[in-house]
């Protein structure tokens, strides 16, 4: 698995699961890592970053 690839909601959504809402709160709120913006309506986030949450540790 390459960490520091990028990935789309769809499949931070297949680690974390949770819905679309839920996880777009806990991004503002600062629960969940902030997205690398790759476009004007075009998100992802860093692999690592995730599994850094899914493994339990700080995702700051």
């Amino acid at each position: 698995m390459d960490a520091d690839r990028l990935v789309r909601l769809k499949e931070v959504l297949h680690y974390i699961p949770v819905g679309k809402s839920s996880w777009w709160e806990g991004v503002r709120s600062g629960r969940y890592p902030a997205p690398v913006h790759l476009g004007p309506r075009t998100t992802a986030w860093k692999l690592s970053s995730i599994m850094k949450l899914v493994n339990g540790e700080e995702s700051k």
